[in-house]
């Protein structure tokens, strides 16, 4: 399956019981990453990790994109993280803390060396200092390890590193956010933004999402299944972009206008990228359609 197509929300579970982790299949969040990392104390890590992989193994997650987010390269939970998700198959493994192109090499060539993750993807957490300085190369290093398919935006790390307090709006993340982007971009890569602490707040949720959208963000990971309606409703096409998109497809198929490069419609110029771009937000818009 493709792991990054339309995903617009990605809801974080703590993989600490089995009770909770089958409330996933149920939620309408489009992706669920079964977390093994910052959710889990040390002293657990062995019984979420076991939890998880029941979870995955036995649980129908319908059009919901499997994530495992295991813990870092770094720590002395990795290799048996990895060696779980081959029993799992999870549609991609969440790695934390990625700091340069070699964490991401890492991590591949251990999953080379087994074919249960022929088709798994990797999902790189950008969430420091260095992965900022690094945004390029980390993103490069797709093309020789194309199981990376996406980048996570771990705001709560990066603020820590930084020692910087996370403002309602963002301010002074934004430079960093926007390097991301332009390093997903560079390389055809989706990216998520990171979460709202404030799961109860709905109007800075919402904001933070708008503003993802604005930042040309896919998505926004979440902590809390209340955030999933916001999420997917601002990272949606809207009622009125479907309009607009409709009438540019309509426009073009006259025969009047199908051999021309620039048609004019209420008062604005449109192109045949402009056309383009309307096919794939109908097409986007039909396909989540389908999960409602």
């Amino acid at each position: 399956m493709n792991t990054t197509i339309d995903c617009r929300s990605a809801l974080y579970m703590p993989a600490v019981q089995e009770r909770v982790l089958a409330k996933g299949p149920k939620l309408a969040a489009d992706a669920i990453i079964l977390d093994l990392e910052d959710a889990v104390a040390p002293d657990v890590k062995e019984l979420a990790r076991e939890a998880a992989t029941t979870a995955l193994k036995e649980l129908d997650y319908g059009y919901r994109i499997r994530a495992l987010r295991i813990n870092g390269n770094a720590t002395p939970w990795f290799a048996d993280d990895v060696a779980a998700a081959m029993q799992a198959r999870p549609d991609a493994l969440v790695l934390p803390k990625v700091e340069s192109a070699a964490d991401i090499h890492a991590l591949n060539e251990l999953m080379d060396k087994q074919p249960e993750a022929a088709d798994m993807a990797i999902w790189a957490m950008v969430e420091s200092p260095m992965a900022v300085l690094n945004a390029h190369a980390i993103a490069k290093c797709v093309q020789d390890c194309p199981r990376l398919s996406l980048l996570v935006v771990g705001s709560n790390d990066l603020a820590r590193e930084s020692n910087m307090p996370i403002s309602a709006d963002r301010t002074l993340l934004l430079p960093w956010l926007m390097s991301f982007i332009a390093a997903a971009r560079a390389y055809g890569l989706n990216i998520l933004d990171g979460v709202c602490n404030d799961f109860a707040d709905e109007a800075r949720l919402r904001q933070e999402c708008l503003q993802g959208v604005a930042m040309g963000m896919d998505g926004k990971t979440l902590i809390h299944p209340a955030q999933i309606a916001i999420a997917n409703e601002v990272f949606a096409p809207s009622a009125s972009a479907i309009e607009d998109a409709g009438v540019i497809v309509a426009t073009f198929a006259e025969p009047q206008n199908e051999a021309l490069g620039v048609v004019k419609i209420n008062g604005r110029m449109v192109e045949r990228l402009h056309l383009d771009m309307a096919k794939q937000l109908l097409a986007r818009a039909d396909r989540l359609a389908e999960r409602n």
